[in-house]
């Protein structure tokens, strides 16, 4: 650190003390419930016997751990963009320290909240509420008429053969093997992301766009941001995923999608459901309710113990009471589009390349702007085709621009469209 400016060098040493100190909270994996807990739940359903699970977590004592990252906010410079950087992760980190203590109890939900927001917070740009958006794409997947999708859409993949699909592709991008794609029986999700590993849930039917789906958000975004913020010789908290980048993580991984191609509007609606069942248990549903809730949208047995039990994550499954990370996806995929958007009008399209450089918020890439052209901080190592081809990039989004400018109310008459 000796040839760093004082200032950098200042900061650089308080995020190494950050990733030391953030290196045990790992929010996810606390508030997951123990393995076992479907197959009882599902066997005494079968049976007419309906009982709420009643998970139990690990007591933790995470003091000390909060301590240290309150002392970290305290000695970064709030008028440095390394040093907000720093206040703002310190302090996330030291709510989900103080989440994980609370684990099973009322409060880990407040903690969430803050964390994550809920499902009747606006949109940005003052828009509608997320809740609202969820449910306009719950309404549009029922009106599909699934006649209309191709004999392919159908067609499920068993996890096996993902993980040997995924496999290839990734061995082929990286032109060696730089993520290894696993099975884990024990995965709440159907797949989850880290620099170098890839988990599939063992069992787990996926179809052709989940395997399109899986490549773009987990691997070309989840994967590749951490893989790129292992090479920040300045940060190497960019590596994490800390929980203040949730939001702009998962926007960033559902846009991903939906430039591809790759989402369809059945994962519109699953990501949607999930938004409705945060707000259902918000609202005092209980497990049973909201598992019959997903039950009731058509999902299997399976995946309805699975969404409800990513709703009830650390909470009671008593009601009123919910883990609200999923709110995050379609508020950070609002979110997401409309800084791209921003980005091409402003003529700043490298700072969706630098979004990809390690994992940060949208705030965050701007006030870095100046770091990464003195070059403190490195540009993205690896990218996704789709952001390393600008131009195409920039075709997309100059469309989008001019097409949301064009209103529908005006020129729908009838139900029908006029003659352009």
């Amino acid at each position: 650190m000796t040839d760093l400016a004082p200032d950098i060098a200042h900061h650089a040493a308080l995020d190494a003390r950050m990733v030391e100190a953030a290196r045990e909270i790992r929010l996810l994996a606390r508030v997951s419930w123990p393995a076992g807990q479907e197959q009882h739940f599902l066997a005494d359903y079968a049976r007419g016997v309906v009982k709420l699970p009643q998970p139990e977590y690990p007591k933790l004592d995470n003091s000390a751990t909060r301590a240290e990252l309150d002392a970290i906010a305290a000695q970064a410079d709030p008028q440095h963009p390394l040093g907000q950087y720093l206040i703002e992760s310190a302090r996330s980190w030291s709510i989900a320290a103080a989440l994980c203590e609370r684990l099973g109890t009322p409060e880990v939900c407040e903690q969430s909240v803050i964390l994550f927001g809920r499902p009747d917070e606006c949109l940005p740009g003052d828009g509608p509420t997320t809740r609202d958006a969820a449910r306009h794409f719950i309404s549009i997947a029922d009106e599909l008429d699934h006649e209309l999708m191709a004999p392919a859409e159908h067609v499920t993949i068993s996890a096996t053969a993902l993980q040997l699909q995924l496999q290839r592709e990734l061995d082929d991008y990286f032109d060696g093997r730089m993520i290894e794609v696993v099975l884990d029986p024990d995965l709440i999700a159907k797949a989850a992301a880290g620099a170098t590993r890839i988990r599939l849930r063992h069992g787990a039917a996926f179809s052709d766009y989940d395997r399109h789906q899986l490549l773009q958000h987990e691997a070309f975004v989840h994967s590749l941001t951490a893989l790129n913020g292992r090479e920040q010789p300045v940060l190497a908290s960019m590596a994490l995923s800390s929980p203040r980048i949730t939001a702009t993580q998962e926007g960033l991984a559902t846009f991903a999608e939906q430039i591809t191609g790759a989402i369809d509007i059945g994962r519109m609606k699953r990501i949607s459901l999930r938004i409705e069942a945060v707000a259902m248990a918000l609202g005092g549903a209980d497990f049973i309710e909201v598992f019959r809730y997903f039950l009731g949208a058509g999902q299997t047995p399976e995946d309805s113990f699975a969404s409800a039990q990513r709703v009830f994550r650390g909470v009671p499954t008593t009601g009123g009471h919910a883990f609200t990370k999923d709110t995050v996806y379609l508020r950070g995929l609002v979110g997401v589009h409309t800084f791209f958007r921003w980005a091409l009008r402003e003529q700043k399209l490298q700072l969706c390349r630098w979004l990809f450089a390690g994992k940060m918020t949208l705030a965050d890439v701007q006030r870095f702007e100046p770091l990464f052209a003195a070059g403190v901080l490195k540009p993205a190592r690896w990218l996704p085709q789709w952001v390393a081809r600008a131009n195409g990039l920039a075709g997309m989004l100059a469309f989008s621009l001019f097409a949301n400018r064009i209103r529908l109310d005006r020129i729908v008459a009838d139900g029908h469209v006029p003659d352009l």
